[in-house]
């Protein structure tokens, strides 16, 4: 049964729950709270104007439509309801419609950094790193699963038994997975990961103690001077929010093509081309991988290659494109250390298909790579870079890195349980300094100046 065929079978039985007594819009009888008002009025005017809003590319003339089609329809409520209430009714409904419903505030709202429905009746939101609940609800499970139809439609993607998984993005950028029936057991499930309509910045990233001044330089040097970089971190530590950030150093007059799965990179340079991975169509037909276009990308004169993140055989691709003049390239990798993500990069390897000895694979890996930079969302729920190590080539069949930087975790936690540390340098001169100073790179002594651990 498609979205459409549920939302049908929906309105149907609200439209037989509105025909009952104490419960019916037209036939005079009162109703109980605003809540059940809305979503009479919700349905009735889905209903009326059905194929009218799944049709319309006019939105303000759309807009001026339903909200003369709520008034008719608010005027025969027999219910005594004030202005106010009207004018919340109202408002409410045109989001349900034409906006994303009970979550169009919380996507509105710069506190809130993620939106989590776990059903039509149970959404959670994070602010400031904590995951908290709200009283925001969806009218039924039909209601939910109209709001993300509507959002894979505008990216071309599709959600319905025979693909009931799908990642999309919002018009500013911002990830959305979805997840329905058969695979969700308890009613349709939506996770949007809001980006900030203004982009973050270096400086936004020292305010917020994800890094200091210091890393931040060695950062931009590493990306004026062409050093292939790795972000590493687990889900939901901001590195993509850090790789916007670090590729806003590189140069406006370098030609830039960034490859992902869902488009999320925002870069400010003129001179960007941006492609994104395409799924099978329903005949299973059509699927474009990451692979395929870190591949296409190699014909396309690239100055540099951004990967959103590397999760399968396309980092074979992306090592040999580092390892054949396209120095300057970044990406990410979820992992939990900057050994892990080395660890992790070896057996996506490993999954391109190709059989290699893992010497050669390691030998790849510690010539493509220069930096590792490791993001850590600590307890406390502050995102943090923990580690930015260089890697210094190979000690027999090992890789070789060395800590730059590290987060202090000594320095233990105050009273309201926030992480009193900081990152600190360990006092080592990278040796990738002397390529950065013959090409003009240079930062100051004191960028490496040694920090000593505190002391409980």
């Amino acid at each position: 049964m498609s979205l459409k065929d549920r939302l049908a079978g929906a309105s149907v039985a609200a439209e037989a729950k509105a025909d009952s007594p104490g419960a019916s819009l037209r036939g005079g009888a009162s109703l109980d709270t605003k809540d059940a008002i809305k979503r009479n009025i919700h349905y009735l005017l889905i209903d009326e104007m059905g194929t009218e809003l799944d049709t319309s590319t006019d939105e303000v003339g759309l807009r001026y439509r339903i909200e003369a089609k709520l008034q008719d329809l608010l005027n025969q409520e027999t219910t005594p309801l004030s202005a106010d209430d009207k004018r919340e009714i109202v408002t409410d409904v045109i989001d349900n419609i034409m906006g994303y419903g009970p979550i169009e505030s919380l996507l509105n709202d710069p506190t809130v950094t993620e939106v989590m429905v776990n059903n039509p009746g149970t959404v959670y939101i994070e602010r400031a790193g904590k995951i908290l609940t709200t009283e925001k609800h969806f009218v039924d499970e039909a209601h939910l699963l109209r709001i993300i139809d509507k959002i894979v439609a505008r990216v071309g993607r599709r959600i319905d038994e025979a693909s009931p998984m799908v990642d999309a993005r919002l018009p500013d950028g911002s990830r959305v997975n979805a997840v329905i029936a058969p695979l969700a057991i308890n009613g349709p499930m939506l996770t949007i990961r809001k980006f900030s309509h203004d982009p973050f910045t270096a400086e936004d990233l020292i305010n917020f103690g994800t890094m200091n001044r210091r890393v931040a330089e060695l950062l931009e040097a590493c990306v004026r001077g062409r050093l292939n970089m790795l972000i590493s971190g687990g889900t939901g530590t901001g590195k993509t929010t850090l790789l916007n950030v670090a590729s806003a150093y590189v140069p406006p007059d370098e030609r830039i093509i960034t490859v992902e799965d869902a488009a999320e990179l925002r870069l400010r340079q003129a001179h960007v081309l941006r492609l994104e991975a395409r799924p099978a169509n329903i005949e299973g037909r059509g699927q474009i991988t990451i692979r395929d276009l870190v591949r296409n990308t190699l014909r396309m004169r690239p100055d540099r290659i951004i990967v959103g993140e590397v999760r399968g055989g396309e980092s074979l691709d992306m090592l040999q494109a580092m390892n054949t003049g396209h120095d300057g390239s970044l990406s990410t990798i979820h992992a939990n250390s900057p050994r892990d993500a080395l660890a992790r990069l070896e057996t996506m390897v490993l999954m391109s298909g190709i059989d290699l000895p893992m010497r050669a694979i390691r030998e790849q890996i510690s010539s493509a790579l220069d930096v590792l930079v490791h993001l850590t969302r600590l307890r406390d729920g502050s995102r943090r870079i923990t580690h930015v190590a260089e890697v210094e080539g190979m000690e027999g069949d090992t890789i070789v890195l060395q800590d730059l930087f590290y987060f202090d975790y000594s320095m233990g936690i105050d009273e309201i349980g926030r992480f009193k540390g900081h990152i600190k340098s360990t006092g080592l001169r990278p040796v990738f300094m002397r390529r950065l100073e013959d090409l003009g790179v240079t930062l100051p002594p004191e960028t490496f100046e040694y920090e000593p651990p505190a002391h409980r």
